[in-house]
């Protein structure tokens, strides 16, 4: 059966372990205010979309990307399984521009994959911040999607929240994004409606609204090694 968890952040209960004590919330909250946390402060864009499982194509789940801008033609991602203060880390994601990519050796490349159609079918998205006019950010957005277009990525998940495992087990997950409405299709046989339903309506957005927004943006020039694991 296909499955593609949602973006909902976990219950206390889902999560191992004895509730955080006053004690540790006191001394969490000190080591924040004294530490530096450089790294962390890179941050500059939150994005939203879905991954899926390379080993099992019929299998996806929604992350939520958390990105850092090293250079102009690499960035860094933590992914989360929920923009909430007690979203679980389930993994990373490496993006590169089209010449680091052609860089790479061919059996590299075949673990990338591509944000074409994530971008032009409205899947990918940039989540308004609170008290910003959607005008105003919609711009930024698109901007924002017009960079990440022709680049590569290279994701893996640790922790499979999806199926249930209360911690991270067994080895990491490859995953690669949706490619076309086929590749949505045979996790949701609604194809994008039914995929993306309840994320839109949580992020108050229409993909279909952002899909015509972008109309201009690509097509690119795709390396035809990228997106091997759901070809």
């Amino acid at each position: 059966m296909s499955t593609c968890a949602k973006s909902s952040g976990p219950e206390l209960s889902d999560i191992p372990g004895d509730p955080r004590t006053a004690k540790s919330r006191v001394l969490e909250t000190g080591a924040g205010i004294a530490q530096d946390f450089t790294p962390i402060k890179q941050i500059c864009a939150h994005l939203n979309a879905f991954h899926v499982y390379a080993a099992d194509p019929a299998r996806c789940i929604e992350a939520n990307h958390y990105c850092t801008h090293l250079t102009e033609d690499v960035r860094q991602c933590l992914i989360y399984d929920s923009p909430k203060s007690n979203a679980r880390l389930i993994g990373v994601e490496y993006m590169v521009t089209p010449r680091i990519f052609a860089s790479l050796p061919a059996e590299e490349r075949r673990l990338w994959h591509t944000h074409e159609f994530e971008v032009s079918s409205g899947l990918l998205i940039m989540p308004t911040p609170t008290g910003m006019p959607n005008s105003v950010w919609e711009a930024a957005e698109t901007a924002e999607m017009r960079d990440i277009i022709p680049l590569y990525g290279k994701t893996y998940h640790f922790w499979q929240v999806d199926r249930g495992d209360p911690v991270p087990m067994g080895p990491p997950q490859l995953m690669g994004s949706f490619t076309s409405l086929e590749t949505v299709q045979a996790v949701n046989p609604n194809g994008l409606d039914g995929l993306l339903e309840d994320r839109d309506k949580r992020f108050k957005v229409s993909y279909r609204e952002k899909a015509q927004k972008r109309e201009d943006i690509g097509p690119v020039d795709k390396h035809p090694d990228a997106d091997a694991m759901l070809k």
